[in-house]
């Protein structure tokens, strides 16, 4: 096991091609994206009674902790004019490609 960073993003589904373009631009090695999520938040509860533009997606994402610095500058601007909130916080990695490869 060894010590990585998880990014998570809770934002509007109209600024998730944003949200992409930054953590891609960042150097982020890859993320889970997940429609249509709901909840309550400051803001209120979120329905999930239709999917709308207004729907929010969460962006999960691991990391180095060197990208956490240049991800954080891509997203901070685009949760500033546009709404959402990131958490980042400490994960364990396993790596096992053994598993896989003895299927």
């Amino acid at each position: 096991m060894h010590a990585v960073k998880r990014v998570e993003i809770i934002a509007n589904s109209s600024e998730l091609a944003k949200i992409l373009e930054g953590l891609n631009a960042a150097g982020a090695p890859g993320y889970t994206v997940i429609r249509n999520v709901t909840g309550k938040g400051i803001m209120g509860n979120i329905s999930d009674d239709e999917v709308t533009t207004l729907s929010n997606v969460y962006v999960l994402c691991y990391c180095a902790e060197d990208k956490i610095k240049p991800i954080v500058e891509a997203i901070r601007p685009i949760l500033n004019k546009f709404g959402g909130v990131c958490y980042v916080s400490d994960a364990m990695e396993i790596r096992s490609v053994r598993c896989v490869s003895h299927l």
